[in-house]
């Protein structure tokens, strides 16, 4: 891509507060958006080649919404965490194995989708952000989900598509946790905490495709009471 269209590009956005560029085979971050760095509130850099993301990125002060699915990040930069007005980040498809140790100060982060990267284990940062909403962690490599679930402050969490064959029972501790998808893991219904159906906020638990018939879901104590959250959630949806 030449410079005059990555100028028009950042003409664009100097204007609207959005730069996006996908599909364009880009390998790095584009230096030249550090001009824009204090109006940009939206960067779209998804289905590109980008390897590393430069520490710079810590100074795009007023964005709130940084996409780069489909890319071939391995590590993110402390710096990004000093992003203190980011709502949305969206990492699908990359090569991630784990997030910055000060991932936690992303404190008005919303929504994050991590899907189909290479985590294996759910990052403990991720329980410091109070104002979480949805979390995409499936298409990992994630084994078991830690004690330190129970801080989680998220309403939805989809662990879809892992190798999940073990859950804290802290789980049913989540303040806000509405939605919990873990389906096609390695669950033996055995390993299910019944305290999520008994005795949590769950009012939808999507458990297809792992190591049980989901008729047996239905035998276990507490069903009963999940069934009355998941009947009043979808009334007041309907």
């Amino acid at each position: 891509m030449g410079n005059s269209a990555l100028k028009a590009h950042l003409e664009t956005a100097q204007k609207t507060g959005v730069f996006q560029l996908t599909g364009k085979g880009l390998s790095e971050f584009p230096e030249d958006l550090q001009k824009l760095a204090s109006n940009l509130r939206t960067i779209d850099l998804s289905n590109n080649k980008i390897e590393t993301l430069p520490p710079l990125v810590g100074k795009f002060t007023v964005l709130k919404s940084l996409a780069l699915n489909h890319n071939k990040l391995t590590a993110l930069p402390e710096d990004l965490c000093k992003l203190k007005k980011l709502e949305a980040l969206h990492l699908n498809g990359n090569h991630l194995s784990q997030l910055p140790s000060a991932f936690g100060q992303l404190t008005a982060l919303k929504t994050l989708s991590l899907s189909g990267n290479k985590l294996r284990t759910v990052p403990p940062q991720l329980c410091s952000l109070r104002h979480l909403d949805v979390v995409d962690l499936s298409r990992n490599q994630i084994q078991s989900v830690p004690d330190t679930i129970g801080e989680l402050q998220a309403i939805e969490l989809n662990l879809n598509q892992n190798q999940i064959s073990q859950i804290s029972s802290q789980i049913s501790h989540c303040p806000r946790l509405k939605v919990l998808r873990l389906e096609e893991n390695c669950l033996e219904l055995s390993m299910l905490p019944q305290s999520i159906l008994s005795d949590s906020q769950i009012s939808l638990l999507a458990v297809e495709g792992n190591l049980f018939e989901i008729k047996k879901l239905r035998e276990l104590d507490g069903y009963d009471k999940y069934m009355e959250r998941f009947t009043a959630t979808k009334k007041k949806f309907a």
